[in-house]
């Protein structure tokens, strides 16, 4: 099996691609979601305390505190530390983006190919499923799902399970639009047509001719999708359908709980929070902008023109 060349590797050969303010954007989307990922992978070890943790060596800790040495973001009115929630919370983050997304490009890439190659009476049932649930706010669909699944009561799995479920169910037809029209073009390809001349199986052609051009696109789609996953998550959290604070930390729940902070002048319980959502969002989406831009041919094309110029 010959390798590809590390050149030709999606966010390798965007970035060697990239020029100027283009390079700068996808830097800074990079650096941001390499954050989220290190600190989802070293919480442990970055928290001071753990997400559920009430009290440490010097007993209780106290409710609503303000940051200082000992709790460096302040508590919240249970008396959670705010900088250990905001730490572990990119843990839950990060498992409910790649639980989500994969769940999410299985289902829809394997629909799309079936019901982009088959055709028929198949074809048309899948899109009108697909059209029927894209059409319906992202938000309420993926409430309806989490009460269906987890009745309102999450765990730390069954939270993750059913947020990741809900969202999913929201994610599917984008990635079976993108695949199906894909897939209807490639159908009429002449390597596709001189494959089902010598009797190819209908498998083989799907799986290794048609998926492997279909699929390109989905890394620009995936960064995409984990920063709208990301405001799914938080959505639930914020309107009370996320996971219980004694099983992870979760930003949208603590930033539901920070509410009744702001009239009371208590900003630190709710801004870090905020931030964090703001942040990882951010650095998806540059990154997710910044390969689709730089897989237009006319936009790097026009960008590169404009980069000599102003040289």
């Amino acid at each position: 099996m010959k390798l590809r060349e590390p050149s030709s590797w999606p966010v390798v050969s965007h970035w060697n691609r990239s020029v100027g303010w283009q390079r700068v954007m996808l830097a800074l989307g990079l650096f941001l979601t390499a954050l989220l990922l290190l600190c989802a992978l070293f919480a442990p070890l970055i928290a001071p305390y753990g997400y559920g943790q009430l009290s440490g060596p010097g007993g209780s800790f106290p409710t609503q505190a303000p940051p200082s040495a000992e709790h460096l973001w302040g508590t919240t009115v249970s008396g959670y530390d705010v900088f250990s929630r905001v730490i572990w919370g990119t843990r839950t983050a990060v498992v409910v983006i790649v639980v989500s997304v994969l769940m999410s490009i299985v289902a829809g890439v394997l629909l799309g190919l079936v019901s982009g190659y088959i055709g028929g009476w198949l074809d048309r049932v899948l899109v009108v499923i697909a059209d029927a649930v894209y059409a319906f706010p992202s938000l309420l669909v993926a409430i309806v799902v989490s009460i269906v699944i987890s009745g309102g009561q999450s765990s730390l799995w069954g939270g993750i399970f059913s947020a990741a479920v809900s969202i999913t169910v929201v994610f599917i037809p984008q990635y079976f639009r993108v695949i199906r029209a894909e897939t209807v073009r490639l159908k009429a390809e002449p390597f596709v047509e001189s494959a089902m001349v010598v009797g190819t199986p209908v498998s083989r052609i799907i799986f290794k001719h048609i998926y492997r051009n279909a699929t390109r696109t989905l890394p620009l789609i995936f960064t995409l999708n984990a920063s709208e996953a990301i405001l799914t998550l938080a959505g639930l959290g914020f309107l009370g359908f996320g996971i219980e604070p004694t099983a992870a930390a979760e930003w949208g729940f603590d930033l539901n709980k920070a509410m009744s902070d702001v009239t009371a002048g208590i900003w630190w319980t709710g801004i870090f929070p905020g931030i964090a959502i703001v942040l990882t969002v951010l650095g998806l989406t540059l990154v997710g902008e910044s390969l689709n831009d730089l897989s237009d041919s006319k936009i790097r094309t026009r960008r590169k023109a404009s980069t000599k110029e102003t040289a």
